[in-house]
């Protein structure tokens, strides 16, 4: 199974790598059977070839699978070359990328890709409080996920952040937020992408669940939580998406024009005014 950003559905998604270099997250269940593992260079080379022949409508490619930003710079550097030569009509790469693999980027190199067509960069925050981000084992406490997210736009890339709103639990929900939102303005990304938490069989938080050391928001906290986290965000612009399948109310926000608005039909859904979408027809 190809794991891509909702934005990337009509992009040639063309796997460099297998899994996630990181793979620890205690929420992430992505790649629970995937080994970390770097195609080989004639298997994407044939896979360029393909796209050659057969994808010439499509303007853009994504880099799969969960982290293709850990390849070494040479190796980064020849895929794109290669993109640019055999898929000229391409306008953007994108890739996933963690902040243990920017780290290794010098800001030279970040520039570099960018010459070369890499476009957007999709990092998860998940959460701005380094106490959640400790219990699911993400690597690198808040401020060291803001700073490569900084040098992620410093080098000219768009930079598409997501965040998991529920992941504190009951017990952290509004620290989760307004951590979160102190943590994204800081990054000033172009694009949030917030899902709500759907716990997975066999990842160390829904293990937690089991054990009743982790309770599940339901959909009234999240949407406190979520109506927090937007009126704490301070962008210069950007776009704020809650219209992920996992979510109970669909949001697209511009910031910080539409700020009101999506507050007030926040608060319509909290007192029962707008329908939520039910739990049956939520999806990960």
């Amino acid at each position: 199974m190809i794991i891509r950003p909702p934005s990337e559905a009509g992009s040639i998604l063309l796997q460099v790598t297998l899994g996630c270099s990181h793979g620890k997250c205690g929420f992430c269940g992505a790649y629970l059977e995937k080994r970390f593992d770097i195609k080989a260079r004639e298997t994407w080379l044939a896979d360029i070839e393909f796209a050659a022949r057969n994808c010439r409508r499509q303007r853009r490619v994504f880099l799969c699978d969960g982290d293709a930003m850990i390849l070494p710079q040479s190796q980064l550097v020849d895929i794109l070359t290669v993109i640019r030569e055999r898929l000229p009509w391409v306008t953007r790469v994108g890739t996933y990328a963690n902040a243990k693999s920017l780290d290794r980027k010098s800001d030279a190199e970040l520039r570099h890709l960018r010459e070369l067509g890499l476009g957007i960069v999709y990092m998860g925050l998940e959460s701005g409080d380094d106490e959640i981000l400790k219990a699911m084992n993400k690597n690198g406490d808040s401020a060291f996920i803001v700073a490569q997210g900084r040098r992620v736009k410093a080098a000219g890339l768009k930079l598409n952040v997501t965040v998991i709103n529920g992941l504190g639990g009951v017990e952290r929900s509004l620290v989760h937020a307004r951590e979160t939102a102190r943590a994204l303005s800081a990054m000033d990304p172009d694009q949030i992408g917030a899902l709500s938490l759907m716990l997975v069989p066999g990842t160390p938080l829904h293990d937690r669940f089991e054990r009743g050391e982790f309770v599940l928001p339901d959909a009234f906290t999240i949407l406190t939580e979520i109506r927090e986290l937007v009126a704490g965000l301070t962008l210069s612009r950007g776009l704020f998406l809650a219209n992920h399948a996992s979510n109970y109310l669909p949001l697209k926000v511009r910031l910080p024009s539409g700020r009101e608005k999506a507050l007030a039909l926040i608060d319509q859904a909290l007192v029962g005014e707008t329908a939520l979408r039910s739990e049956a027809a939520r999806r990960l």
